[in-house]
């Protein structure tokens, strides 16, 4: 206890040059940054503070009574985005449970954060309840959304056909029913290509967990039923895509919208705009297909619970492979759409101009649903030369995913191109793990100017999935490691230090570009949501504090491009942290004897 309280002295002695005269009277420091929400026992743990600072940096208890941990900072590093240096001050050592901070002489102390054995259990579990929130034809009752609780809107059975999507069994203005499904982002629009990824990523981290979601609960409406919560949140949107299919040809609408988007403070219960379903086009199809039959799988299992529903789920991806097969090149182009047909529309386009990735994710999930080597022989490249991040309009690497992670069911077909595609999978981790060695942040992430885009934040969610993959093709834990590190740069260690997670931690988005927290009468934003993060592209008008690419974010109602929300940002947050708490034991993050 002498040398403890010595090394606190140490502290308290160069704390105090910030005019602070006591412990307790020191001075917070947003410039140390970090994870805010806390760290494994037996995990790494980090935090950057800026190049100006020297010596050692400490540990000690969040009242700062005691000194837990006394270490060195580490050599300057240069950030690639601007001509600002850190140094890292590494603590993984430390592996005592308990609520602690940082210390560092001549800043001043970091953000509380804790170390505990289920340090993002409730990440996990607040990210897939925040699609409950975003939830479309429904009531929110106080009893499963707390505060949040508000009066159902958008019934959306009462939904046109628009001009640009009529057919011959539904000609425009049929009167149509597309209940269900969640609201996509900060509007309360609903889009198949958006909710294809978004879909497809919460299938499959059920099927690559599936015994950490059996257990857990997340106080909604059907938390008490025989499915696990996650498959109950999923199949609200799943069956709102099921009514996206036109019965008659197989095709599927783009898009269920209002024709401009809804006021910023209008409640779901108060709009009024007509919604339209919107133009068939090849990406929702095939979008639409690889999601039913990643379903139809997934739900196989529960067929005393759902009778039928597998069955209907391949029954309609069969259908709009088809119909994407006689029609391989409709791709939605609102500007061209609007020239012909009315009302416009001026919503969000989601437009993609190459689908051949499209056909590969589709071919893919058929192909492992059914067996059928045609669909197999479909895909036209294993690996393709170009690895690139999943996202909405660029889906090929969740057909990889899939068939890594059924691999054990291949047919003699695709089991002999598999050492290529997990080879091919693994160098795509490879690169990122290597990246984050010389990022001022040590993360993966924004090792490169192009990370930082619209969504940044998914951008770091979804690296996190890759090297997830790659733990589970290879079990070697430096991939595991760099995952934890982008969750790391999401809940705080970053260039703005802001935890991007609404609700979690101490510096979070308090007014994210979202209808229903801007409409309601709460002080608070919905909770779980992660918000799209540092932007440079700036689209959206609004003052920013810098152009720098890593800090270039807001936390401002308006800026819909840097702290809008969307269901294709959260769904691979809640992989990536369900993943981890999943993995935690196996990767060895848990001290046996951590107290």
């Amino acid at each position: 206890m002498k040398h403890l309280k010595l090394q606190l002295f140490t502290v308290i002695t160069g704390l105090l040059a910030l005019g602070g005269t006591t412990a307790e009277g020191q001075q917070l420091s947003e410039e140390i940054r970090l994870n805010q929400v806390g760290f494994y026992p037996d995990g790494p743990k980090k935090a950057i503070v800026p190049g100006k600072a020297r010596g050692n940096f400490y540990i000690t208890t969040s009242d700062f009574a005691d000194t837990l941990y006394t270490g060195k900072l580490g050599e300057e590093l240069k950030s690639v985005h601007s001509s600002k240096t850190t140094r890292e001050a590494n603590f993984s050592q430390l592996k005592a449970t308990g609520t602690y901070v940082v210390a560092v002489p001549g800043l001043g102390h970091s953000y509380p954060f804790e170390i505990k054995q289920d340090a993002y259990q409730d990440v996990a579990k607040a990210s897939i309840k925040a699609f409950y929130y975003q939830r479309v034809s429904t009531a929110l009752k106080p009893e499963h959304a707390g505060k949040w609780s508000r009066l159902a809107g958008h019934p959306d059975n009462k939904v046109l056909v628009h001009a640009s999507a009529a057919s011959k069994s539904r000609p425009a203005g049929t009167v149509i029913s597309s209940t269900k499904g969640w609201y996509d982002a900060g509007d309360y629009n609903k889009y198949i290509v958006n909710s294809g990824i978004t879909t497809a990523t919460m299938l499959s981290v059920y099927e690559d967990f599936p015994e950490y979601f059996k257990t857990m609960k997340l106080q909604i409406p059907e938390s008490n039923n025989a499915l696990p919560d996650l498959l109950d949140e999923t199949l609200w949107n799943l069956r709102w895509m099921l009514t996206m299919q036109d019965p008659g040809d197989g095709g599927v609408y783009h898009k269920l919208t209002t024709p401009q988007f809804e006021g910023m403070n209008v409640k779901p219960a108060e709009a009024r705009q007509p919604r339209y379903v919107v133009k068939k086009s090849t990406a929702a199809a095939l979008d639409f297909a690889a999601v039913m039959a990643q379903a139809s799988r997934v739900f196989k299992k529960y067929e005393q619970e759902l009778p039928g529903f597998s069955d209907s789920c391949l029954v309609a991806a069969k259908s709009a492979w088809k119909w994407a097969g006689k029609n391989p090149a409709v791709l939605y182009n609102q500007d061209e759409m609007n020239k012909s047909f009315d009302p416009d529309v001026s919503t969000g386009a989601y437009g993609d101009k190459d689908v051949s990735d499209e056909f590969d994710w589709a071919a893919a999930e058929l192909y492992l649903t059914t067996k059928d080597e045609s669909y197999y022989k479909a895909i036209k490249a294993i690996p393709h030369k170009n690895m690139e991040l999943p996202s909405w309009g660029q889906v090929r690497l969740l057909g990889y995913y899939s068939l890594a992670r059924l691999q054990n069911e291949l047919t003699p077909v695709a089991k002999k191109d598999f050492p290529k595609l997990k080879t091919a999978l693994v160098a795509f981790a490879d690169k990122l793990a290597a990246a984050s060695q010389n990022n001022a942040y040590k993360v993966p992430m924004g090792s490169a100017a192009s990370d930082f885009v619209w969504g940044s934040n998914a951008v770091a969610a979804n690296q996190g999935i890759a090297l997830v993959q790659a733990y589970r093709l290879t079990k070697d834990k430096k991939y595991l490691n760099n995952a934890l590190a982008n969750l790391d740069y999401l809940l705080g260690r970053n260039a703005t230090g802001y935890s991007f997670l609404t609700g979690y931690g101490d510096k979070t988005p308090k007014y994210p570009h979202h209808r229903l927290s801007v409409s309601d009468e709460v002080e608070e934003p919905v909770p779980g949501l992660l918000v799209g993060g540092p932007n440079p592209g700036q689209q959206d008008g609004c003052t920013y504090p810098t152009k720098i690419a890593d800090e270039s974010y807001t936390d401002e109602e308006c800026s819909y491009a840097s702290n809008e929300i969307a269901i294709n940002w959260n769904a691979p947050l809640v992989y990536l942290a369900s993943a981890l708490e999943a993995l935690k034991q196996e990767a060895g993050y848990l001290a046996k004897n951590s107290n």
